[in-house]
């Protein structure tokens, strides 16, 4: 399967919470790294999700925010990283980052670049929502 997400992170469903429309899926993508995704109890059935499930989670360069400290915030996902790349356009930056062993890419204005000062090396945080990733089994 193809897609435009920029993301993709395989990993290994390790806890599931279910509510009465919604679940909670935790992926564990590396020894030190768990995202938390939020997907319908009917996308969950008709995945099949269990733990031990492997799933990939795809989340869009653009859902992905940046920060240079760690944000105390109602997203679930805030990951350290270290920017390996950024590559910048005419209006947007891409900013390629590094998480161990998987990459992550976030899309994000000129003018956030340069007012955070984000470039090669820096350490930055990642922060997604749960509802940003969608889960693919």
């Amino acid at each position: 399967m193809q897609t435009s997400a920029r993301n993709e992170l395989n990993g290994v469903v390790v806890e599931l919470k279910s509510g009465g429309v919604m679940s909670e899926v935790a992926v564990k993508i590396s020894e030190e790294i768990t995202i938390c995704a939020t997907i319908t109890n009917d996308a969950r059935d008709s995945l099949v999700l269990k733990i031990g499930s492997d799933v990939s989670a795809l989340i869009k360069s653009s859902f992905v925010v940046l920060s240079k400290e760690k944000l105390k915030a109602t997203a679930r996902n805030n990951i350290k990283t270290k920017v390996s790349e950024v590559v910048t356009g005419a209006v947007n930056s891409e900013v390629k980052l590094s998480i161990g062993g998987n990459k992550l890419c976030a899309v994000v204005t000129n003018d956030a670049i340069k007012d955070l000062d984000i470039k090669a090396n820096d350490t930055v945080y990642a922060v997604f929502k749960a509802s940003s990733v969608i889960l693919v089994a």
